[in-house]
Protein backbone atom coordinates (compact mmCIF):
# COMPACT_ATOMS: atom_id res chain seq x y z
CA UNK A 1 0.00 0.00 0.00
CA UNK A 2 2.79 2.43 0.92
CA UNK A 3 4.50 1.82 -2.44
CA UNK A 4 1.45 3.24 -4.23
CA UNK A 5 1.55 6.52 -2.30
CA UNK A 6 2.96 9.55 -4.18
CA UNK A 7 6.26 11.01 -2.97
CA UNK A 8 4.67 14.00 -1.22
CA UNK A 9 2.38 11.69 0.78
CA UNK A 10 5.32 9.54 1.89
CA UNK A 11 7.28 12.64 2.95
CA UNK A 12 4.27 14.04 4.79
CA UNK A 13 3.79 10.70 6.55
CA UNK A 14 7.46 10.64 7.53
CA UNK A 15 7.17 14.18 8.88
CA UNK A 16 4.12 13.32 10.99
CA UNK A 17 5.66 10.13 12.36
CA UNK A 18 8.86 12.03 13.15
CA UNK A 19 6.98 14.59 15.24
CA UNK A 20 5.09 11.77 16.99
CA UNK A 21 8.31 9.89 17.73
CA UNK A 22 9.91 13.08 19.07
CA UNK A 23 7.01 13.71 21.46
CA UNK A 24 7.07 10.09 22.66
CA UNK A 25 10.86 10.26 23.08
CA UNK A 26 10.59 13.37 25.26
CA UNK A 27 7.83 11.78 27.35
CA UNK A 28 9.60 8.41 27.73
CA UNK A 29 13.11 9.80 28.20
CA UNK A 30 14.48 8.46 24.91
CA UNK A 31 16.22 11.71 23.94
CA UNK A 32 19.72 10.18 23.95
CA UNK A 33 18.59 7.20 21.88
CA UNK A 34 16.94 9.55 19.36
CA UNK A 35 20.05 11.72 19.05
CA UNK A 36 22.42 8.73 18.77
CA UNK A 37 20.40 6.36 16.58
CA UNK A 38 17.66 8.33 14.79
CA UNK A 39 19.13 11.77 14.02
CA UNK A 40 22.15 10.41 12.05
CA UNK A 41 19.79 9.11 9.33
CA UNK A 42 18.47 12.65 8.89
CA UNK A 43 22.02 13.97 8.73
CA UNK A 44 22.87 11.41 6.03
CA UNK A 45 19.83 12.47 3.98
CA UNK A 46 20.78 16.14 4.31
CA UNK A 47 24.36 15.41 3.26
CA UNK A 48 23.16 13.45 0.24
CA UNK A 49 21.09 16.44 -0.89
CA UNK A 50 24.00 18.83 -0.36
CA UNK A 51 26.31 16.38 -2.13
CA UNK A 52 24.24 16.52 -5.30
CA UNK A 53 23.47 20.27 -5.12
CA UNK A 54 26.70 21.65 -6.65
CA UNK A 55 26.95 19.21 -9.60
CA UNK A 56 23.22 19.60 -10.23
CA UNK A 57 23.40 23.40 -10.31
CA UNK A 58 26.48 23.42 -12.55
CA UNK A 59 25.23 20.84 -15.04
CA UNK A 60 21.69 22.28 -15.08
CA UNK A 61 22.96 25.76 -15.88
CA UNK A 62 25.34 24.54 -18.59
CA UNK A 63 22.62 22.42 -20.19
CA UNK A 64 20.01 25.17 -19.90
CA UNK A 65 22.14 28.05 -21.19
CA UNK A 66 23.89 26.09 -23.94
CA UNK A 67 20.48 25.18 -25.35
CA UNK A 68 19.73 28.92 -25.69
CA UNK A 69 21.77 29.51 -28.82
CA UNK A 70 20.45 33.08 -29.12
CA UNK A 71 22.57 35.31 -26.84
CA UNK A 72 19.93 38.06 -27.07
CA UNK A 73 17.34 35.65 -25.69
CA UNK A 74 19.72 34.61 -22.92
CA UNK A 75 20.27 38.20 -21.80
CA UNK A 76 16.54 38.88 -21.99
CA UNK A 77 15.71 35.89 -19.80
CA UNK A 78 18.46 36.83 -17.34
CA UNK A 79 17.16 40.40 -17.01
CA UNK A 80 13.57 39.21 -16.50
CA UNK A 81 14.68 36.73 -13.87
CA UNK A 82 16.65 39.22 -11.79
CA UNK A 83 14.01 41.99 -12.03
CA UNK A 84 11.16 39.69 -10.94
CA UNK A 85 13.25 38.25 -8.10
CA UNK A 86 14.05 41.74 -6.79
CA UNK A 87 10.39 42.85 -7.03
CA UNK A 88 9.15 39.84 -5.05
CA UNK A 89 11.88 40.34 -2.43
CA UNK A 90 10.94 44.00 -1.92
CA UNK A 91 7.26 43.04 -1.67
CA UNK A 92 8.05 40.36 0.92
CA UNK A 93 9.97 42.86 3.07
CA UNK A 94 7.07 45.30 2.78
CA UNK A 95 4.63 42.60 3.91
CA UNK A 96 6.79 41.95 6.97
CA UNK A 97 7.01 45.65 7.78
CA UNK A 98 3.24 46.10 7.47
CA UNK A 99 2.42 43.13 9.70
CA UNK A 100 4.87 44.01 12.47
CA UNK A 101 3.44 47.55 12.64
CA UNK A 102 -0.13 46.26 12.78
CA UNK A 103 0.39 43.39 15.25
CA UNK A 104 3.07 45.10 17.42
CA UNK A 105 4.52 41.86 18.88
CA UNK A 106 7.22 43.75 20.80
CA UNK A 107 4.67 45.56 22.96
CA UNK A 108 3.68 42.32 24.75
CA UNK A 109 7.17 40.91 25.34
CA UNK A 110 7.88 40.29 29.09
CA UNK A 111 10.60 42.64 30.37
CA UNK A 112 11.98 40.02 32.79
CA UNK A 113 12.84 37.77 29.83
CA UNK A 114 15.12 40.33 28.16
CA UNK A 115 18.07 39.96 30.54
CA UNK A 116 17.60 36.18 30.73
CA UNK A 117 17.94 35.79 26.96
CA UNK A 118 20.85 38.23 26.75
CA UNK A 119 22.82 36.05 29.18
CA UNK A 120 21.78 32.80 27.50
CA UNK A 121 22.60 33.78 23.92
CA UNK A 122 25.20 36.53 24.43
CA UNK A 123 28.10 34.37 23.24
CA UNK A 124 26.38 33.53 19.96
CA UNK A 125 25.69 37.22 19.31
CA UNK A 126 29.37 38.17 19.75
CA UNK A 127 30.42 35.63 17.13
CA UNK A 128 27.84 36.91 14.65
CA UNK A 129 28.76 40.55 15.36
CA UNK A 130 32.35 39.82 14.36
CA UNK A 131 31.16 38.35 11.04
CA UNK A 132 28.86 41.34 10.50
CA UNK A 133 31.68 43.83 11.17
CA UNK A 134 33.80 42.16 8.51
CA UNK A 135 30.94 42.38 6.01
CA UNK A 136 30.29 46.06 6.79
CA UNK A 137 33.93 46.88 6.04
CA UNK A 138 33.60 45.51 2.52
CA UNK A 139 33.64 47.89 -0.43
CA UNK A 140 30.31 48.58 -2.22
CA UNK A 141 31.43 46.26 -5.03
CA UNK A 142 32.47 43.40 -2.74
CA UNK A 143 29.35 41.45 -3.75
CA UNK A 144 30.62 41.32 -7.34
CA UNK A 145 34.18 40.54 -6.21
CA UNK A 146 32.91 37.57 -4.19
CA UNK A 147 30.99 36.36 -7.22
CA UNK A 148 34.20 35.59 -9.14
CA UNK A 149 36.11 32.51 -7.92
CA UNK A 150 39.90 32.42 -7.95
CA UNK A 151 39.82 28.61 -7.84
CA UNK A 152 36.76 26.81 -9.19
CA UNK A 153 37.72 23.54 -7.50
CA UNK A 154 37.84 25.15 -4.06
CA UNK A 155 34.51 26.85 -4.77
CA UNK A 156 32.98 23.54 -5.83
CA UNK A 157 33.92 22.05 -2.47
CA UNK A 158 32.11 24.73 -0.47
CA UNK A 159 28.30 24.96 -0.63
CA UNK A 160 28.42 28.51 0.75
CA UNK A 161 30.13 29.66 -2.49
CA UNK A 162 27.18 28.76 -4.69
CA UNK A 163 27.24 32.14 -6.44
CA UNK A 164 30.78 31.44 -7.65
CA UNK A 165 29.67 28.10 -9.10
CA UNK A 166 26.83 29.87 -10.90
CA UNK A 167 29.18 32.55 -12.28
CA UNK A 168 31.59 29.95 -13.66
CA UNK A 169 28.74 27.87 -15.11
CA UNK A 170 27.26 30.91 -16.88
CA UNK A 171 30.67 31.99 -18.23
CA UNK A 172 31.41 28.43 -19.41
CA UNK A 173 27.98 28.10 -21.04
CA UNK A 174 28.21 31.43 -22.88
CA UNK A 175 31.62 30.41 -24.24
CA UNK A 176 30.09 27.09 -25.30
CA UNK A 177 27.37 28.93 -27.23
CA UNK A 178 29.81 31.37 -28.87
CA UNK A 179 32.27 28.75 -30.16
CA UNK A 180 31.39 28.38 -33.87
CA UNK A 181 30.85 25.16 -35.80
CA UNK A 182 30.21 21.67 -34.54
CA UNK A 183 33.31 21.46 -32.38
CA UNK A 184 31.29 21.76 -29.19
CA UNK A 185 28.69 19.11 -30.00
CA UNK A 186 30.66 16.49 -28.07
CA UNK A 187 30.78 18.74 -25.00
CA UNK A 188 27.05 19.42 -25.17
CA UNK A 189 26.30 15.71 -25.57
CA UNK A 190 28.50 14.99 -22.55
CA UNK A 191 26.54 17.41 -20.38
CA UNK A 192 23.23 16.06 -21.69
CA UNK A 193 24.26 12.57 -20.59
CA UNK A 194 25.71 13.82 -17.30
CA UNK A 195 22.47 15.66 -16.57
CA UNK A 196 20.50 12.43 -17.03
CA UNK A 197 22.84 10.59 -14.64
CA UNK A 198 22.57 13.30 -11.97
CA UNK A 199 18.78 13.35 -12.23
CA UNK A 200 18.77 9.58 -11.71
CA UNK A 201 20.95 10.10 -8.62
CA UNK A 202 18.39 12.63 -7.39
CA UNK A 203 15.65 10.06 -7.92
CA UNK A 204 17.58 7.47 -5.88
CA UNK A 205 18.24 9.96 -3.06
CA UNK A 206 14.58 10.99 -2.92
CA UNK A 207 13.54 7.38 -2.31
CA UNK A 208 15.27 7.82 1.05
CA UNK A 209 13.41 11.10 1.72
CA UNK A 210 10.60 9.77 3.99
CA UNK A 211 13.15 8.15 6.34
CA UNK A 212 15.40 11.21 6.30
CA UNK A 213 12.49 13.56 6.99
CA UNK A 214 11.29 11.30 9.83
CA UNK A 215 14.73 11.45 11.46
CA UNK A 216 15.12 15.23 11.03
CA UNK A 217 11.70 16.00 12.54
CA UNK A 218 12.17 13.59 15.46
CA UNK A 219 15.53 15.21 16.28
CA UNK A 220 14.05 18.71 15.99
CA UNK A 221 11.24 17.97 18.47
CA UNK A 222 13.72 16.48 20.95
CA UNK A 223 16.12 19.40 20.48
CA UNK A 224 13.50 22.04 21.29
CA UNK A 225 11.75 20.13 24.09
CA UNK A 226 13.59 22.10 26.77
CA UNK A 227 12.89 25.52 25.28
CA UNK A 228 9.12 25.73 25.76
CA UNK A 229 9.51 28.90 27.82
CA UNK A 230 11.18 30.71 24.92
CA UNK A 231 8.31 29.82 22.59
CA UNK A 232 5.74 31.10 25.08
CA UNK A 233 7.54 34.43 25.60
CA UNK A 234 8.04 34.93 21.88
CA UNK A 235 4.61 33.65 20.87
CA UNK A 236 3.36 36.92 19.36
CA UNK A 237 6.62 37.49 17.49
CA UNK A 238 6.49 33.99 16.01
CA UNK A 239 2.82 34.43 15.07
CA UNK A 240 3.71 37.65 13.23
CA UNK A 241 6.55 36.02 11.27
CA UNK A 242 4.51 32.91 10.46
CA UNK A 243 1.55 35.05 9.35
CA UNK A 244 3.76 36.95 6.91
CA UNK A 245 5.34 33.79 5.52
CA UNK A 246 2.01 31.95 5.18
CA UNK A 247 0.54 35.01 3.42
CA UNK A 248 3.32 34.83 0.83
CA UNK A 249 2.87 31.07 0.32
CA UNK A 250 -0.93 30.85 0.22
CA UNK A 251 -1.98 34.29 -1.06
CA UNK A 252 0.73 36.28 -2.83
CA UNK A 253 2.37 33.56 -4.95
CA UNK A 254 -0.92 31.82 -5.89
CA UNK A 255 -2.46 35.14 -7.01
CA UNK A 256 0.65 36.02 -9.03
CA UNK A 257 0.88 32.56 -10.59
CA UNK A 258 -2.81 32.63 -11.55
CA UNK A 259 -2.86 36.15 -13.01
CA UNK A 260 0.55 36.26 -14.69
CA UNK A 261 1.39 32.57 -15.09
CA UNK A 262 -2.02 31.23 -16.09
CA UNK A 263 -1.69 28.24 -13.75
CA UNK A 264 -4.61 27.15 -11.58
CA UNK A 265 -3.86 27.60 -7.88
CA UNK A 266 -4.64 23.97 -6.85
CA UNK A 267 -2.37 22.67 -9.62
CA UNK A 268 0.42 25.02 -8.54
CA UNK A 269 0.23 24.15 -4.84
CA UNK A 270 -0.10 20.43 -5.50
CA UNK A 271 2.76 20.51 -7.99
CA UNK A 272 5.33 22.07 -5.66
CA UNK A 273 4.20 20.38 -2.42
CA UNK A 274 6.98 17.73 -2.41
CA UNK A 275 9.60 20.47 -2.78
CA UNK A 276 7.96 22.49 0.02
CA UNK A 277 8.03 19.50 2.38
CA UNK A 278 11.72 18.83 1.69
CA UNK A 279 12.49 22.56 2.11
CA UNK A 280 10.68 22.60 5.46
CA UNK A 281 12.65 19.70 6.88
CA UNK A 282 16.09 20.57 5.47
CA UNK A 283 15.98 24.40 5.84
CA UNK A 284 18.11 24.61 2.69
CA UNK A 285 17.07 25.95 -0.72
CA UNK A 286 20.19 24.47 -2.29
CA UNK A 287 19.53 21.02 -0.82
CA UNK A 288 15.93 21.22 -2.05
CA UNK A 289 16.90 22.25 -5.60
CA UNK A 290 16.83 18.70 -7.05
CA UNK A 291 13.21 18.27 -5.98
CA UNK A 292 12.24 21.81 -7.04
CA UNK A 293 13.66 21.24 -10.53
CA UNK A 294 11.80 17.97 -10.88
CA UNK A 295 8.45 19.37 -9.73
CA UNK A 296 8.66 22.58 -11.77
CA UNK A 297 9.46 20.76 -15.01
CA UNK A 298 7.14 17.75 -14.59
CA UNK A 299 4.16 19.28 -12.76
CA UNK A 300 4.17 22.97 -13.75
CA UNK A 301 5.48 22.14 -17.25
CA UNK A 302 8.20 24.77 -17.28
CA UNK A 303 10.70 24.02 -20.06
CA UNK A 304 13.94 22.49 -18.84
CA UNK A 305 16.05 25.25 -20.40
CA UNK A 306 14.18 27.92 -18.40
CA UNK A 307 14.03 25.90 -15.16
CA UNK A 308 17.72 24.99 -15.38
CA UNK A 309 18.60 28.68 -15.69
CA UNK A 310 16.11 30.41 -13.36
CA UNK A 311 15.99 28.02 -10.38
CA UNK A 312 19.75 27.80 -9.60
CA UNK A 313 19.97 31.60 -9.67
CA UNK A 314 16.94 31.79 -7.37
CA UNK A 315 18.65 29.53 -4.84
CA UNK A 316 21.32 32.21 -4.48
CA UNK A 317 19.57 35.58 -4.84
CA UNK A 318 15.86 34.99 -4.18
CA UNK A 319 15.29 35.09 -0.41
CA UNK A 320 11.75 36.43 -0.02
CA UNK A 321 11.22 34.59 3.27
CA UNK A 322 14.44 36.01 4.67
CA UNK A 323 13.61 39.61 3.71
CA UNK A 324 10.13 39.32 5.28
CA UNK A 325 11.62 37.87 8.47
CA UNK A 326 14.38 40.49 8.74
CA UNK A 327 11.90 43.37 8.44
CA UNK A 328 9.72 41.89 11.19
CA UNK A 329 12.67 41.05 13.46
CA UNK A 330 14.21 44.54 13.19
CA UNK A 331 11.00 46.38 14.06
CA UNK A 332 10.18 43.84 16.80
CA UNK A 333 13.51 44.58 18.50
CA UNK A 334 12.80 48.32 18.22
CA UNK A 335 9.37 47.82 19.82
CA UNK A 336 10.81 45.78 22.70
CA UNK A 337 13.35 48.51 23.49
CA UNK A 338 10.75 51.27 23.11
CA UNK A 339 12.43 52.85 20.07
CA UNK A 340 10.17 54.72 17.64
CA UNK A 341 11.20 54.27 14.02
CA UNK A 342 10.45 56.99 11.49
CA UNK A 343 8.99 56.20 8.07
CA UNK A 344 12.40 56.88 6.51
CA UNK A 345 14.05 54.41 8.90
CA UNK A 346 11.47 51.76 8.07
CA UNK A 347 12.04 52.29 4.36
CA UNK A 348 15.76 51.86 5.06
CA UNK A 349 14.93 48.52 6.70
CA UNK A 350 13.07 47.41 3.55
CA UNK A 351 16.00 48.38 1.31
CA UNK A 352 18.66 46.88 3.58
CA UNK A 353 16.65 43.69 4.16
CA UNK A 354 16.28 43.28 0.40
CA UNK A 355 20.00 43.69 -0.27
CA UNK A 356 20.97 41.62 2.77
CA UNK A 357 18.68 38.75 1.81
CA UNK A 358 20.34 38.57 -1.62
CA UNK A 359 23.73 38.24 0.07
CA UNK A 360 22.63 35.73 2.70
CA UNK A 361 23.50 32.37 1.04
CA UNK A 362 27.24 33.07 0.83
CA UNK A 363 27.53 34.34 4.40
CA UNK A 364 28.52 32.15 7.37
CA UNK A 365 25.78 32.12 10.04
CA UNK A 366 23.22 33.04 7.39
CA UNK A 367 20.30 35.38 8.00
CA UNK A 368 21.20 36.16 11.63
CA UNK A 369 24.50 37.72 10.51
CA UNK A 370 22.77 39.78 7.85
CA UNK A 371 20.12 40.85 10.37
CA UNK A 372 22.89 42.55 12.37
CA UNK A 373 23.63 44.71 9.33
CA UNK A 374 19.92 45.57 9.03
CA UNK A 375 19.88 46.59 12.71
CA UNK A 376 23.02 48.71 12.26
CA UNK A 377 21.47 50.49 9.27
CA UNK A 378 18.87 52.15 11.53
CA UNK A 379 20.86 52.26 14.77
CA UNK A 380 19.06 49.47 16.64
CA UNK A 381 20.83 47.54 19.45
CA UNK A 382 22.24 44.21 18.24
CA UNK A 383 21.74 42.85 21.76
CA UNK A 384 18.12 42.43 20.72
CA UNK A 385 19.17 39.37 18.74
CA UNK A 386 19.25 37.49 22.05
CA UNK A 387 15.47 37.83 22.17
CA UNK A 388 14.86 35.98 18.90
CA UNK A 389 17.85 33.73 18.23
CA UNK A 390 16.40 30.89 20.30
CA UNK A 391 13.44 30.40 17.95
CA UNK A 392 15.25 31.03 14.67
CA UNK A 393 15.48 27.38 13.57
CA UNK A 394 11.75 26.59 13.23
CA UNK A 395 11.15 29.95 11.54
CA UNK A 396 14.06 29.25 9.19
CA UNK A 397 12.30 26.07 8.08
CA UNK A 398 9.24 28.03 6.97
CA UNK A 399 11.40 30.77 5.40
CA UNK A 400 12.95 28.13 3.17
CA UNK A 401 9.49 27.01 2.03
CA UNK A 402 8.75 30.62 1.03
CA UNK A 403 12.04 30.87 -0.86
CA UNK A 404 11.53 27.77 -3.01
CA UNK A 405 7.87 28.68 -3.63
CA UNK A 406 9.08 32.04 -4.92
CA UNK A 407 11.67 30.33 -7.14
CA UNK A 408 8.95 28.09 -8.63
CA UNK A 409 6.68 31.07 -9.22
CA UNK A 410 9.33 33.15 -10.98
CA UNK A 411 10.43 30.27 -13.21
CA UNK A 412 6.81 29.81 -14.32
CA UNK A 413 6.40 33.54 -15.05
CA UNK A 414 9.62 33.69 -17.09
CA UNK A 415 8.65 30.51 -18.97
CA UNK A 416 5.23 31.90 -19.88
CA UNK A 417 6.73 35.20 -21.07
CA UNK A 418 8.97 33.17 -23.40
CA UNK A 419 6.16 30.81 -24.51
CA UNK A 420 7.98 27.92 -22.86
CA UNK A 421 5.30 26.94 -20.35
CA UNK A 422 3.64 23.67 -21.34
CA UNK A 423 0.84 23.98 -18.77
CA UNK A 424 -2.66 24.40 -20.22
CA UNK A 425 -5.66 25.44 -18.14
CA UNK A 426 -8.90 23.63 -18.82
CA UNK A 427 -11.45 26.19 -20.09
CA UNK A 428 -14.35 24.64 -18.20
CA UNK A 429 -12.42 24.76 -14.94
CA UNK A 430 -11.15 28.32 -15.23
CA UNK A 431 -14.31 29.76 -13.73
CA UNK A 432 -13.87 27.74 -10.57
CA UNK A 433 -10.23 28.61 -10.11
CA UNK A 434 -8.79 31.70 -8.46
Amino acid sequence: MLKKLPLWAKIFLGMGLGVLWGLIAVWAGWETFTVDWIEPWGTIFLRLLKLIAVPLIFVSLVKGISSLTDITKLSRIGLKTIVIYVITTVFAATVGLTLVNLMKPGSVFPEEKQEEYRQKFGGQIELRQESAREIEEYSPLQFFVDMVPDNIFLAAGDNSKMLQIIFFAILFSIALVLVPGKGTDTVKSFFDGLNDVILKMVDLIMRFAPIGVFALMAALVVDFSGDVGIFKALGMYMVTVVTGLIFLILVFYPVVIRIFGGIRVPDFLRGILPAQLVAFTTSSSAATLPVTLKQVTTELKVSKSIANFVLPIGVTINMDGTSCYQAIAAVFIAQVFGIELTLAQQMTIVLTATLASIGTPGIPSGSIVMLIIVLHSVGLPVEGLALIIGVDRPLDMLRTVVNITGDSTVSSLVARSENELGYHDEPEESEASL
